[in-house]
């Protein structure tokens, strides 16, 4: 890293669990002029840390990662740090990652595959005080903004059918009967808009709402 350019450029913190990807991020910021790469962290903890530590002007914060995710590392930083400006970069273009990265106080969402293309842009809007999401995920996200969301108890047992387990296996995991398990289902499959459980299996993965 280096730190001995303009000090007056853009300190940039990136956060990921994949040194591939921080090793690409690296890359594509060698050479700006304005930017400078002053501290790297691999999970939400040393997020945190390093953030108090270096004070970046600008974080590149992954979204899953072990041990603390990024929307929870987000969080805690914004909670300390009101003023902090972080960008997520992620694979994954659900509305409901997004929206909950968002309103955790990010201020810019990029997907990994645009790191080359968009990257050096976004830096450089958030740290002049802008917001940026991609068109195509502001227009995911205001599709579903008057959907009833899942329930917490609806997304365990909706987690549970998408690892193959039958009504009577999840009701026993969650100390629930059958038939509310039953019940719960009738009501993600009208607040996913989905056919039947496959389908609304693979709406919620799509949008982000679980993973397996």
């Amino acid at each position: 890293m280096n730190t001995t350019r303009n000090t007056r450029a853009i300190r940039i913190l990136t956060v990921d669990d994949h040194p591939l990807l921080r090793e690409g991020i690296a890359a594509v910021l060698e050479g700006q002029p304005d930017m400078v790469l002053i501290g790297q962290a691999i999970n939400g903890r040393e997020a945190i840390e390093s953030y108090r530590q270096h004070r970046p002007d600008v974080t590149l914060m992954d979204l899953r990662m072990p041990d603390m995710s990024g929307i929870e590392a987000i969080t805690a930083i914004r909670a300390e740090f009101p003023n902090a400006r972080i960008i997520v970069l992620t694979t994954y273009a659900g509305d409901v990652q997004a929206a909950g990265a968002l309103k955790a106080g990010a201020s810019g969402y990029l997907l990994k595959n645009l790191v080359r293309s968009e990257l050096l842009e976004t830096i450089r809007l958030v740290h002049a005080g802008k917001r940026r999401v991609p068109a195509e995920i502001a227009t995911e996200i205001a599709e579903h903004v008057a959907d009833d969301a899942l329930t917490e108890r609806e997304i365990q047992v909706l987690r549970r059918v998408a690892a193959g387990k039958s009504n009577k296996v999840i009701a026993a995991e969650l100390d629930i009967s059958e038939g509310t398990v039953k019940t719960h289902m009738k009501s993600i499959l009208p607040k996913l808009d989905a056919s039947d459980r496959t389908h609304a299996v693979m709406i919620a993965l799509k949008r982000g709402i679980f993973d397996v």
